[in-house]
């Protein structure tokens, strides 16, 4: 661990899927200034895009905002550090950036014809993943098949594809791409034990290997980025998930971390691979040259993407549900129970077409709420699945959009019979990332958290066996 500058300064650009946002943090993790700036993407059937331009242009924006508040102490900028979702992909021109397909989101599950063929156990064994559409590889292979502009590009020798923030980072710095470990890790194309490109996998979806970045660590250095009158050095880039696991500083292994956005993760971060997981997900969150970080990775599909599901279901708007969603947790205990496949079932099942659906009936407030615990259940399940091959965890971390639902968390403390801890930080993604730009200081400060204790939880506990009832029922049926 290293000792920076009393006086650096780290700005920590976070592109998710609504905005970005550019956070200053100073060398012991306190907040200085922030800009963000909205972006949105296109949602048509299993269709998830973004325009790539606009991502550029509103990390720019709120990078050149976040300095402008600054004044003066702009200058006290040491390092940048771009933290995007992981499995997004991109297609662009070699020589001169220009993107040549849309930003395609991990939501996206257009080519599952793709993974036809693929042995799930040695793509587990390479990767740590299984073949599943919610990854890059089968759309960069439906992009060369479908998109004009990437059939010319690769016959011409100039075109690029692989992980969004490898566009980004060479989009914003000029440099040639690179791929790092946490998000070229998310292509299904990442060999997790050579850390760099399959060529079995790569010759399966028709990739060529001089289309995609060179593989390097987290800490690298990309390039350098213009902002008004400074030229930065972009030092770090990652994932979203796995810099948020270091937003209180360095990872404790005993702890399990929970992020509940559009999609629901938990995650153990551990110092080696962790043999014997069939169910779950294998990563690297963090490699720097001397200290390496791996993770044991659990994922629901349907998380706040569930409850957009239930509203388009109901005919209502989304706002409808959000605004009252934590009364309607503390109020009620729904007699139905949601089996939800929303996006796909993830682990510990996989299976892309399960179909959601509600048992019993109930009104708006009622099904919410059946949707709210579906992903309690969900991540519980996958918490018991990491017991199976490490020691339990001895709590939960949690943050995200729903974590700040009170009874969102009681209900997961309950069931998971541990503390559940709701991180004060509420730009964790973002503080992370500020974190490793830092060099994961000894002194990083921590916003308190909010305790929830386990209690009795009889009633979830039985929502959570018909609920498990229900499930095998119909995993049996789809089998």
């Amino acid at each position: 661990m290293s000792s920076p500058s009393q006086n650096a300064l780290y700005l920590a650009l976070d592109q998710g899927g609504h905005g970005s946002r550019a956070i200053v943090f100073d060398a012991r993790g306190k907040k200085r200034v922030e800009s963000h700036c909205s972006v949105e993407s296109r949602v048509e059937g299993e269709r998830v895009e973004l325009e790539a331009e606009a991502l550029v242009a509103s990390l720019i924006e709120s990078a050149e905002s976040a300095c402008r508040q600054l004044g003066e102490a702009r200058h006290q900028i040491e390092a940048v550090g771009l933290a995007t979702q992981r499995s997004n992909i991109a297609c662009w021109a070699r020589d001169t950036g220009e993107p040549l397909s849309p930003i395609i989101s991990w939501q996206d599950r257009r080519a599952p014809d793709k993974l036809k063929g693929l042995d799930h156990q040695t793509v587990h064994d390479a990767t740590g993943l299984f073949p599943n559409p919610h990854y890059g590889a089968s759309k960069m292979a439906w992009c060369l098949q479908h998109l004009e502009s990437v059939q010319a590009a690769a016959e011409g020798g100039g075109l690029m594809l692989g992980p969004m923030a490898s566009y980004l980072a060479a989009r914003l710095t000029g440099a040639p791409a690179l791929a790092d470990p946490a998000n070229a890790s998310r292509t299904l194309l990442w060999n997790i034990h050579s850390r760099d490109w399959d060529a079995e996998l790569c010759r399966h979806f028709s990739i060529e290997r001089s289309w995609l970045p060179a593989c390097t660590d987290s800490r690298a250095e990309f390039g350098q980025i213009s902002i008004l009158d400074l030229a930065l050095p972009l030092r770090v880039v990652t994932g979203d998930l796995s810099a948020a696991a270091f937003a209180r500083g360095r990872p404790d292994p005993d702890t399990a971390y929970v992020t509940v956005g559009t999609g629901g993760f938990v995650q153990r971060l551990t110092r080696q691979l962790v043999d014997g997981a069939e169910r779950l997900l294998n990563g690297m969150v963090w490699a720097d040259g001397e200290d390496t970080w791996y993770s044991l990775e659990g994922t629901v599909n349907g998380a706040g993407s569930a409850l957009s599901w239930l509203a388009r279901e109901q005919g209502v708007e989304e706002a409808t549900i959000t605004r009252q969603l934590a009364t309607w947790c503390d109020d009620i205990e729904p007699e139905s129970v949601f089996l939800n496949g929303v996006s796909g079932l993830g682990s510990p099942y996989w299976r892309g077409d399960f179909p959601s659906r509600f048992v019993d009936g109930g009104d708006l407030s009622e099904r919410a709420v059946a949707v709210v615990e579906s992903i309690v259940f969900l991540l519980v399940d996958n918490l018991r699945a990491m017991d199976e091959v490490m020691p339990p965890a001895q709590s939960l971390v949690i943050g995200g959009g729903l974590s700040q639902v009170d009874g969102f968390c009681q209900r997961l403390a309950d069931l998971a019979r541990v503390p559940v801890r709701r991180s004060g930080e509420r730009e964790g993604t973002a503080k992370g990332l500020a974190c490793l730009l830092a060099g994961q200081p000894e002194a990083w400060q921590s916003v308190d958290s909010t305790r929830f204790e386990p209690g009795q939880g009889e009633g979830i506990r039985r929502r959570y066996r018909r609920w498990r009832e229900q499930m095998d029922r119909a995993l049996a049926e789809s089998a």
